[in-house]
């Protein structure tokens, strides 16, 4: 229940400042979080990041005010944070599929992002198996690729991703780099402020190890809750993963360091319903 009323105040936080400045660090405090941990939690526990949100909640009062008063666009523009016109106008069309000026209109249509809320669920009336592993600093051979978390493009570009490495052969050649014959996508410098990651497909591999024209990267060392997923890709895993940020983050008082967070694969058939893979994420005791 407390967690859910620190959430409720962010919310509260955010929504009575939309006319004016907002800091990812102002806006954590409130919720007495890492700004990190904050983003994460968000960003999982709602499907979209708090920067996308604060977007939409001001293009959605920019609109209405649009609508029903004669202020000037410009003065709208700089209300809800836009330098420019040009700017707002162009983040206007792009929500609402038309200009700031056609919102005065009579019977337009216009789009609206919804005040969010939380409400208590209540849960755990399944057990969640984890373990916390304390893993030195570790070196990965792998393929890397930058992608934006904005409008859920991760989600859509990850998968693809893992096609591509499957298809051209990049899969299996990373396995004969690797300590282990597992697979890892790992989520890399992850900053939720510009809304974007680096996601890895690698393998665990020797120090030193040639990486034959592949990228390598070192996982500094950490403490990691170790969750299992059992049952078919991707729906399993993806279920962990909202339980992990709905029940386990805020029943056990751990918190993300903001560290490299990644999914560990052993061979199977990841369509079966025994398959089983582990989520593995860095933490810290509050």
């Amino acid at each position: 229940m407390e967690w859910l009323i620190r959430m409720k105040n962010a919310l509260d936080y955010m929504e009575s400042r939309m006319t004016g400045p907002l800091r990812i660090e102002e806006i954590a405090a409130v919720a007495y979080v890492s700004p990190f941990h904050f983003q994460r939690m968000f960003s999982m526990l709602t499907g979209v990041t708090v920067a996308d949100y604060i977007r939409k909640r001001r293009l959605t009062l920019a609109a209405q005010e649009l609508a029903i008063s004669n202020i000037r666009v410009l003065d709208v523009a700089l209300k809800y944070g836009y330098d420019s016109p040009e700017s707002f106008a162009k983040a206007f069309r792009k929500a609402h599929g038309l200009t700031p000026s056609a919102a005065r209109e009579p019977g337009v249509q216009l789009k609206a992002f919804p005040r969010l809320s939380f409400h208590l669920s209540l849960k755990g009336d399944q057990e969640m198996d984890y373990k916390i592993v304390n893993k030195e600093a570790f070196t990965v051979i792998g393929k890397s690729m930058e992608v934006t978390t904005k409008d859920g493009e991760n989600f859509r570009r990850i998968p693809q991703f893992w096609d591509e490495c499957n298809d051209d052969g990049t899969s299996d050649k990373l396995i004969e780099f690797g300590l282990r014959e597992e697979w890892l996508g790992i989520c890399m410098c992850m900053d939720m402020q510009k809304e974007m990651l680096t996601y890895w497909i690698a393998v665990e591999s020797p120090p030193g190890a040639d990486p034959q024209g592949y990228e390598t990267a070192v996982v500094p060392a950490a403490t990691w809750a170790v969750f299992k997923s059992v049952g078919a890709m991707p729906d399993a895993i993806q279920g962990v993963w909202q339980r992990i940020f709905q029940e386990w983050f805020p029943g056990t008082g751990y918190e993300h360091t903001g560290g490299p967070e990644f999914e560990l694969y052993p061979p199977g058939d990841t369509s079966a319903g025994d398959y089983v893979c582990e989520i593995w994420i860095p933490v810290m005791k509050k």
